[in-house]
């Protein structure tokens, strides 16, 4: 089953790639440019029985080690959800 992992820094943790893309993309002309956040995208093949035992292992793998859960957030897309 595939699983989309992403990850991204908490509000109000410094982003400094996010921020130097947001300055370079006004530098650019794209002034609407705002909150820019750089993450991480993992894209997983995971053995499971159902979605949802596809998803409670990808919790505990971000739990675990794929997010450091004090500084960042992530979120799951799970086929078949």
């Amino acid at each position: 089953m595939l699983v989309e992992v992403f990850v991204t820094p908490k509000r109000g943790v410094l982003d400094p790639q996010g921020r130097a893309i947001e300055q370079s993309l006004k530098s650019l002309g794209f002034r609407q440019a705002r909150g820019v956040r750089v993450g991480k995208y993992i894209l997983l093949e995971i053995e499971a029985g159902s979605a949802a035992e596809a998803r409670r292992t990808a919790q505990a793998m971000c739990e675990r080690l794929l997010a450091n859960t004090v500084i960042e957030d992530y979120r799951l897309r799970v086929e078949g959800e």
